[in-house]
């Protein structure tokens, strides 16, 4: 493990800072919200299981002008924020070398202890603010998932769905999700 770079003491961090943070390799996951770092813990097996289904799902019926993409992907919302949801749909228009730069068409967390504050508070809200036109959160342990989609401006929920009941969602394109299929044991 290296030095953990020395940060500023008062203000929010920029872009700067943060690349210099995460240049330490600790298994830890960094995003920065508003110019304030998240560092939470690597996922447990159960959550990143999750996210692949969810990722292969929608892999499956994905437009040939986007893609589908896993954490950790950097996706850059502004100067001050940077973010890596765990599933997420973009058009390839927006994928660069290192990061994808400005909203994903869908973001999709799986939530867990270390995260769920930041899934259902923080993080909705700055893609709200940032225009993605779709959010989803998956519970693994309900199961469940709730969706939004933005409608003027404002995240309205589209679905808020649990163990086998499908959600019908529109956005990114049609699909068919079934919450207790993300969990079940094959």
């Amino acid at each position: 493990m290296g030095l953990m770079p020395t940060l500023p003491r008062s203000g929010p961090l920029t872009l700067e800072d943060f690349e210099a943070i995460r240049e330490v390799d600790d298994g830890h996951r960094y995003e920065l919200i508003d110019g304030v770092l998240v560092v939470t813990p690597s996922p447990v097996p159960r959550h990143q299981k999750v996210a692949f289904r969810i990722a292969q799902a929608l892999d499956r019926s994905c437009p040939p002008d986007h893609d589908v993409y896993m954490a950790p992907l950097d996706i850059r919302l502004g100067e001050d924020t940077v973010l890596q949801p765990d599933a997420l749909v973009v058009p390839r228009s927006a994928v660069g070398e290192q990061h994808i730069e400005g909203s994903p068409v869908l973001a999709v967390e799986v939530l867990s202890p270390s995260t769920r504050t930041f899934d259902l508070g923080a993080k909705l809200l700055r893609h709200e603010r940032a225009a993605t036109p779709a959010y989803w959160v998956i519970d693994p342990d309900a199961p469940s998932l709730q969706a939004w989609e933005l409608r003027d401006g404002h995240y309205v929920e589209v679905a808020h769905v649990t163990g086998d009941e499908p959600a019908e969602l529109s956005l990114p394109w049609p699909v068919q999700i079934v919450p207790g299929d993300l969990v079940k044991d094959r």
